[in-house]
């Protein structure tokens, strides 16, 4: 049994994913830092400083102060402000990792097409059957 698992650790699939895993993991804070330091700042210059995060409905019947407050006294709340904001930060991150794979993939195919500028040979011009035969006769002409 711990050969089988040893083997399994072992195989490339399971040690690449985990290198993902890290490297996602790392990559997550960078994306995290460009929505809250760069975009929502950029956001909120357009709509007038705006914080959906502070829009909830309590369940209760009260009326609060703020989300939190509503949370301390433990009422039951429906914050949509909270989904909207998560749903606006996705939006943002899917379109930051979108830009960013479309970088990378540029980048690999101009390294691609590298490779094959270097490792294409120089190739004859082939000429067509009739033109050979007219040149063939031509130079036999000449003799």
């Amino acid at each position: 049994m711990f050969k089988e698992f040893q083997n399994f650790i072992a195989r490339g699939n399971v040690m690449d994913m985990a290198v993902g895993i890290i490297v996602g993991a790392a990559f997550t804070a960078i994306v995290q830092s460009i929505v809250a330091d760069l975009m929502n700042p950029i956001i909120a210059l357009f709509t007038g400083g705006i914080d959906f995060s502070g829009w909830f409905y309590s369940m209760d019947g009260n009326e609060y102060v703020s989300l939190e407050a509503a949370k301390e006294a433990g009422a039951p709340v429906f914050a949509i402000g909270s989904f909207v904001m998560a749903v606006i930060n996705f939006l943002i991150i899917a379109f930051v990792v979108f830009m960013m794979v479309k970088g990378v993939n540029r980048i690999k195919e101009s390294a691609a097409k590298k490779e094959e500028e270097v490792a294409k040979p120089e190739e004859k011009p082939v000429t067509p059957p009739d033109i050979a035969l007219l040149m063939e006769i031509r130079d036999l002409l000449k003799k």
